[in-house]
């Protein structure tokens, strides 16, 4: 059961990467949410939401590789993930980009959900 735990913290801290790209400029936020980033602001906090995503992807992918920490990845995965999820449905009218982020983090969702099971069931059986 503890591959299967690793392997869909694996998939969920690939999902959390796909993000870092924003840290490169305002062209790839765009192309990421297409949203327009004006505001060298906006831009500052967007790019930063980019390295936290990073640094959340590599943490899942080492507690894919690092059993008393895939726990605490679960549920850290599971709270970016239903935050997200949470948001954009109480928000709603989101554009294409965002609908792909939705539907990434459904896969997540899922991959989560079974991880959790299969983290589960080996804590109870051991």
């Amino acid at each position: 059961m503890r591959w299967l735990v690793s392997a869909m913290l694996i998939i969920v801290g690939v999902i959390h990467l796909l993000p870092l790209s924003g840290v490169l400029g305002r062209a790839r936020l765009v192309s990421l949410y297409g949203v327009p980033i004006e505001d060298p602001n906006l831009e500052i906090l967007m790019r930063h939401r980019a390295v936290l995503f990073g640094l959340l992807g590599v943490f899942l992918i080492y507690a894919a590789l690092k059993p008393p920490f895939q726990l605490i990845g679960l549920l850290a995965g599971l709270i970016s993930v239903v935050s997200f999820m949470v948001l954009a449905w109480s928000v709603g009218g989101y554009n294409a980009q965002l609908t792909t982020v939705f539907r990434a983090d459904v896969i997540a969702l899922a991959c989560l959900v079974i991880g959790i099971l299969a983290w589960w069931r080996a804590a109870v059986s051991t």
